[in-house]
């Protein structure tokens, strides 16, 4: 059986597996990683870190690649607008 940890996305309680990426944490959440300057959302398109995309805060520090950042117990993730 996998075990899980619990993150904070946007300060929501998530359960996340263990090994999971913050990526995978801000889509289990239902949001978006951010907007875009035009005001659309964005989410993790490529999955390897080259797009960008997929940037959001984590433990407060800004533009990190959710898709290249594995979920550590109570991080804190807060995807901007």
């Amino acid at each position: 059986m996998a075990s899980e940890l619990t993150v904070y996305v946007n300060g929501r309680a998530l359960e996340v597996p263990s090994g999971a990426t913050v990526a995978v944490a801000v889509l289990l959440a239902g949001e978006f990683c951010r907007t875009s300057v035009s005001g659309q959302p964005r989410s993790p398109l490529c999955g390897m870190g080259t797009c960008f995309e997929c940037r959001v805060e984590i433990n407060g520090e800004t533009q990190r690649r959710s898709c290249q950042v594995l979920c550590e117990p109570k991080m804190r993730i807060v995807c901007h607008e």
